[in-house]
């Protein structure tokens, strides 16, 4: 009975796929709601579900576009369009907009980074535009060819000015963060900035930390665009156009998540700490004790952070969207990320026995 319930449970089933050794399937009425500023009014008009996009003039030409997913952006000036990013799922309704708002045709082209959710669709712009990107996304496009993201024909390693028909975007690069690459995108005409892939407005962002690489970089790049004078961020994800408390929201879920994990690693993961866990199970089973040594520090991070008042004396599901189910992915990342980019407060001296560093 107990082999044929195993049995039942493989495979597709309606909208999941179950096998033993992975995850359990979501249940959504266990979850909290996503927060009301979450689901902006455009969702849900005529317009939107008819043409699959959504797009809006913040100021002076400058316009975002989004499906409800993926954001990108373009700038119309006297003489012809600069493009941010070409997202697939975005594809040709990117083109729609940008038909919808100007005639003027696109001379331009931006990569604010080399990943293909956001750019994928760049061939769609024609062979006769400026790509302009990073030098390490030029390079990453070299190794990795792919028909459907052109090499950039300029690319910069510090600053760049873009100037066409009297307007102007600042692209800075400063250090790695999401990727490498991942470049700043300033209108300060406008006031608006495209930082792709650190925060999505309204939301604590996909899991683990926006598949990003370097964890360090990524909580600091909140900080670097809270350098910037902008009324309005464009963050790539999700439903809407950000603003600077917005970046400030999640700079504090990811600090608080920060926080906890170094307090998860004090407790589980000193030499006498992580004894614990390998103690148990059979020395050839020393992956099981370490999916449950590392699993119970992400947990620990996990209720910690759901369990807060913070701030603003609300619990963090109650102030970004996915709160429940994807701060586990991130406390999973945030405890790797410091367990290898930062001190391990110490190391091991001769012999057997340790002091208080982290393993």
């Amino acid at each position: 009975m107990k082999h044929s319930q195993i049995e039942e449970k493989q495979g597709k089933q309606g909208d999941f796929f179950h096998t033993k050794h992975g995850f359990e399937k979501a249940d959504w009425h266990q979850h909290a709601p996503s927060p009301q500023q979450f689901q902006p009014a455009y969702l849900s008009s005529p317009e939107f579900i008819k043409n699959g996009y959504h797009c809006e003039e913040l100021r002076d030409g400058f316009y975002w576009v989004t499906s409800g997913g993926y954001d990108a952006a373009f700038l119309v000036t006297d003489k012809g369009v600069i493009a941010i990013d070409a997202p697939p799922i975005l594809g040709e309704n990117m083109l729609a907009a940008i038909e919808a708002a100007t005639n003027k045709p696109i001379v331009k082209v931006i990569y604010s980074h080399w990943h293909s959710d956001h750019i994928g669709a760049a061939a769609m712009y024609g062979p006769n535009v400026e790509i302009i990107a990073h030098e390490i996304t030029k390079e990453l496009l070299t190794r990795f060819p792919d028909p459907l993201r052109p090499v950039p024909n300029t690319t910069f390693s510090d600053s760049y000015l873009v100037e066409l028909g009297g307007e102007k975007l600042e692209l800075s690069y400063k250090g790695a963060n999401h990727c490498p690459g991942n470049i700043f995108i300033y209108a300060p005409k406008q006031k608006a900035l495209i930082k792709i892939d650190i925060v999505s407005p309204g939301s604590c962002t996909f899991m683990h930390c926006d598949a990003s690489e370097n964890i360090s970089g990524w909580i600091d790049a909140h900080k670097q665009i809270l350098e910037f004078d902008f009324d309005f961020l464009v963050g790539g994800h999700i439903t809407r156009w950000g603003t600077r408390e917005d970046v400030q929201t999640s700079l504090e879920y990811f600090e608080d998540m920060l926080s906890f994990a170094q307090e998860a690693l004090k407790e589980f993961c000193t030499p006498v700490g992580a004894a614990v866990f390998f103690s148990t199970a059979p020395a050839d089973q020393y992956s099981v004790s370490t999916e449950n040594w590392i699993n119970s520090m992400v947990n620990y991070v996990t209720d910690k952070v759901l369990s807060k008042i913070t701030s603003n004396g609300q619990k963090w599901e109650e102030r970004l969207a996915g709160v429940t189910t994807n701060t586990k992915y991130h406390a999973y990342t945030i405890v790797e990320s410091t367990r290898t980019e930062r001190s391990h407060w110490g190391y091991q001296k001769r012999g057997t026995g340790g002091t208080n560093y982290f393993v």
